[in-house]
């Protein structure tokens, strides 16, 4: 399928005025350090309501986890709540990380906040350990608690890589939901119990950041999606078989311009048809956006992806998005290196016909196993012939020392290498090799851009 190129002027458009951002973007040091911040204000508080120390000052270990713990849950909301200043300036995959180590974080200061508060109350009233732990279960909101502590438990335990492999997304996703049962069912012990008790304050502003981060959760992953189907209409227009398990979706809808997409952003596609409503996939739009159209291109690799191939013209589309960081805005230098392997062509397609870079300052390396999987041949040269920029292909077995990219042939070919940004889209295996060659080329870190999306 060849798609019309765009050869309105670079800096101008729809594509130029979305890079100069509707939304404010923060940055994940700034992200850092407001997280980090926060923690230290939690930490005092948990030195000012401990109470008097005993043996290894086991008051204030459970105080200061626990307390760490729910301000935690806050913080791992927030990151995945899909906020457009998060999602465009941390990015998706960084978030997902920060997720996924926080989450870790958390439920280990559960496990500690809740031993550590036992074997308190143990030595304060002169009991023995499990006798003490059937006394704090009858204290006010801590059966509640300890069934949040057990959800807490079996989701991680469920969250394991090695259980999570294992698991479709859609199962993974739905026990994952259960998070925030465990969340609602320790908020009344956080607030009544021993850590917030006596600081009215100090409870007014612990429910307002809980209202805070469910809220954005609800705005940006609840009533956003809804609001854009009612407002851009998306539906299927054209479904087209690109070879080798491949296919591009063609989607029309209303008022595109107003999503403020950008070349390599993604979107989470939830086709509404009877096989697929239950299922979301992230996946890069593969042409620059348009005020009347957005392009789609899909793997077959499992069944979920496999169903898309079969969607029938018509088809609404529910579209969370845009998401996503490796942008224009990413952009440091003046020239540009694009690098591909198979289907991760797309969001660097849509880069290499729209960023704001031409001439020799603009290439892309694209590599595939063969000519057939080769995708957006002739879309590729076209872009590549009117912008000037350099389009290099690849083509044979990884294995294949004529075709492997290694530092020499990364500064044989790009003399500039240090000067330019450098994105990156492809399998984690090329990912990881082309990553280790081009720091050993010379390629500054801070200009070495790739997300990744896995759950």
């Amino acid at each position: 399928m060849t798609l019309h190129v765009d050869r309105r002027p670079r800096g101008s458009g729809r594509a130029a005025a979305s890079s100069a951002g509707a939304f404010p973007r923060f940055s994940a040091a700034l992200v850092l350090w407001l997280i980090a911040t926060g923690a230290m204000g939690v930490c005092a508080l948990a030195g000012i309501s401990a109470p008097q120390p005993l043996r290894f000052n086991l008051p204030l270990i459970a105080h200061g986890s626990g307390l760490l713990a729910g301000y935690g849950v806050t913080v791992m909301v927030v990151l995945m709540s899909r906020a457009p200043v998060l999602e465009r300036g941390v990015g998706a995959d960084r978030l997902a990380r920060w997720h996924g180590f926080g989450g870790r974080a958390i439920f280990c200061l559960i496990l500690v906040h809740a031993l550590a508060a036992t074997w308190a109350w143990a030595i304060g009233q002169k009991l023995g350990f499990w006798t003490a732990a059937t006394n704090v279960l009858n204290m006010p909101g801590l059966y509640a608690a300890a069934i949040a502590t057990a959800l807490f438990v079996g989701i991680a335990a469920l969250s394991a890589h090695a259980v999570r492999r294992k698991m479709s997304y859609e199962a993974w996703h739905l026990i994952h939901l259960l998070t925030y049962v465990a969340i609602a069912l320790s908020f009344s012990h956080e607030l009544a119990g021993p850590d917030l008790a006596g600081f009215p304050a100090v409870q007014v502003a612990w429910s307002f950041l809980y209202t805070f981060s469910f809220g954005l959760l609800l705005r940006y992953r609840v009533l956003e999606p809804v609001m854009q189907v009612w407002r851009h209409r998306l539906r299927v227009e054209r479904v087209l078989d690109e070879g080798n398990g491949v296919a591009s979706i063609i989607l029309r809808g209303r008022h595109l311009n107003e999503l403020n997409a950008e070349s390599g952003q993604f979107f989470r596609w939830r086709f509404l048809s009877r096989k697929t409503w239950r299922s979301s996939h992230p996946f890069s739009i593969s042409a620059a956006p348009h005020d009347e159209f957005l392009r789609i291109t899909v793997k077959a690799v499992g069944d979920g992806t496999t169903l898309i191939h079969s969607i029938r013209p018509g088809t609404r589309v529910l579209a969370e998005g845009p998401y996503g960081a490796m942008t224009d805005g990413r952009r440091r230098g003046r020239g540009v290196l694009l690098i591909a392997g198979g289907v991760g062509i797309t969001p660097m397609r849509a880069l290499f016909e729209s960023l704001p870079v031409n001439g020799s300052n603009l290439a892309l390396l694209y590599r595939a196993s063969s000519d057939e999987e080769v995708l957006f041949r002739e879309e590729l040269e076209q872009i590549a012939s009117y912008r000037g920029a350099q389009l290099i292909l690849v083509i044979g077995p990884a294995s294949d020392p004529r075709t492997t990219i290694s530092p020499e042939n990364l500064r044989s070919a790009f003399p500039d290498l240090a000067s330019r940004d450098v994105f990156i889209c492809a399998s984690p295996r090329f990912s990881g090799a082309v990553r280790a060659a081009l720091l050993q080329a010379g390629l500054p870190r801070r200009q070495l851009h790739q997300e990744d999306f896995t759950f």
